[in-house]
């Protein structure tokens, strides 16, 4: 390869990482409008939380403490892993959620292009997980295992996934909150 070759490469390596990097200095904003966007499908893919499902509501807990890490970039990894878990929770087993199929979907592609930012940042910032990361991402993997397995055990039925529902929204919450300090 000649060196106009070389220089080519070059120049196409530093633009692509230039775009990269000037797409994640507006993440925050994209974030924030991506959050209340899916706060908006939730609410529009089903109705009212029903009344007979209240004596079946569940505390799951979700774990504050990995949102108020010390380092942005350690928020945005915990984002990231939140919404994988979202996506991952709302593409299976649906078929006893009377909700709106257009919204329901148009909420898991709104979950995946925020997923796939926050990858393309993480990836271009060279994150790395430490122990602390790593105790956070445990404890949220031992969250959503929780409501995972609280589906199960209701058999994936109405009232599980309308309680499932409600509590993504308060995790979507917790983020728009980290999301808006930033």
């Amino acid at each position: 390869m000649n060196t106009f070759g070389l220089i080519q490469i070059g120049l196409i390596m530093l633009c692509t990482t230039t775009i990269s990097s000037l797409q994640c200095n507006h993440l925050p904003l994209q974030q924030r409008k991506a959050i209340e966007n899916s706060l908006q499908l939730l609410d529009k893919m089903g109705e009212k939380f029903p009344q007979q499902c209240l004596r079946e509501k569940v505390s799951f807990r979700f774990p504050e403490q990995v949102l108020k890490p010390r380092q942005k970039e350690t928020a945005t990894v915990a984002i990231e892993e939140i919404l994988q878990h979202i996506f991952y929770i709302f593409s299976k087993n649906l078929t006893l959620a009377a909700w709106d199929g257009t919204a329901l979907e148009q909420f898991q592609n709104v979950l995946y292009q925020q997923i796939e930012q926050l990858e393309a940042c993480a990836i271009t910032k060279q994150i790395h997980y430490f122990r602390s990361k790593e105790v956070n991402r445990l404890k949220l993997k031992k969250y959503f295992k929780k409501i995972d397995c609280f589906l199960k055990d209701q058999q994936h039925n109405m009232c599980s996934w309308e309680i499932s529902r409600a509590e993504m929204r308060r995790c979507l919450q917790f983020i728009d909150k980290v999301i808006r300090k930033v």
